[in-house]
């Protein structure tokens, strides 16, 4: 029913999903690094200087805040018992949903070189699923941090460092028991929940989460192609290079299309059949980074300027 939405500078805003109301706004007053997160009632930001705030969801009183080791970039993750923030530096902490005490944390063992930006964790009841800069999927007990699983999507190629990166900095995508995710000049990939065992990998490299609609599994990747693989088998159905280099954000699965943004300010619409376009408007000409946000049947923009935007098919 709501959106949460934030500006680098602090200022917190809870919109009406449907009409774009303005619940409630509170300033913060702090660099924000990570965007939004919720989880059972809690709003959840990461700053610049490592600080987690979390706020009501139905006012925006502050119920408390907690320091990590570093920079948070992607945004905590929460149910009613645990918020999961990922640092930098490549380290998870859990935090208590209800005080911040810090429950847990693990240590992923940065990388010599990767890409700045962090994956934002899935929080079950019975399991943490996270993706590191070391191109691992990790599921973690939510109780005490033990690992149930680790699997590795991507190794390490070529000779210099920049060549070696292999981070996921998209949030696994969790389809019923079937994980998919994509990494940087890696692979995408599908493994089962319980076991994180591999099901299917496909050559790949992307910055974002990928999206699921139609039984198949669609990725933005890095130089600008959307592509579109089977859910079931990771055969590539249709690829899309028009949007070549135009810093496209993760896919959405909008309405029975695939919707994307780029750095130029437009939000385009494909086809989930063939990757033809269907649609394109502009939505601001400062460009849309964050990612894209499907709300009931609209989807939800917020471009680099701040300013929010709700689209529906007509």
């Amino acid at each position: 029913d709501e959106v949460f939405a934030a500006d680098h500078e602090g200022k917190v805003t809870a919109l009406d999903a449907l009409s774009g109301k303005k619940h409630w706004q509170v300033d913060l007053d702090v660099p924000v690094s990570g965007g939004v997160g919720y989880g059972s009632g809690l709003v959840v930001l990461g700053t610049i200087e490592g600080e987690v705030y979390a706020l009501d969801a139905e006012n925006g009183s502050l119920l408390w805040t907690a320091q990590v080791s570093s920079e948070v970039l992607a945004s905590p993750a929460a149910n009613a018992e645990i918020v999961v923030v990922q640092s930098i530096d490549n380290r998870l902490f859990a935090l208590d949903a209800s005080t911040g005490e810090e429950l847990w944390q693990h240590d992923g063992d940065a990388p010599i070189l990767s890409v700045r930006g962090t994956s934002s964790s899935v929080v079950l009841d019975n399991m943490v699923i996270s993706a590191l800069d070391t191109g691992k999927l990790i599921a973690f007990n939510p109780e005490n941090g033990s690992l149930i699983w680790e699997a590795r999507l991507a190794l390490p190629k070529g000779r210099t460092e920049l060549e070696r990166m292999i981070d996921i900095d998209g949030s696994p995508l969790l389809v019923g028991d079937i994980i998919y995710s994509v990494s940087y000049q890696g692979r995408l990939g599908a493994l089962a929940r319980g076991t994180g065992r591999n099901l299917w990998f496909q050559d790949s490299s992307s910055h974002h989460s990928p999206a699921h609609g139609d039984g198949k599994v669609f990725v933005s990747e890095a130089g600008g192609t959307v592509r579109a693989f089977q859910a079931g088998s990771g055969q590539v159905v249709w690829s899309n290079e028009q949007l070549f280099l135009r810093g496209l954000t993760g896919p959405a699965n909008f309405a029975g299309n695939v919707a994307v943004a780029d750095t130029e300010g437009y939000l385009h619409l494909l086809d989930q059949e063939n990757g033809s376009f269907v649609g394109r408007i502009k939505v601001d000409s400062s460009g849309v980074s964050a990612p894209l946000l499907v709300t009931g049947n609209q989807l939800v923009v917020q471009a680099n300027d701040g300013s929010l935007s709700a689209y529906k098919i007509r």
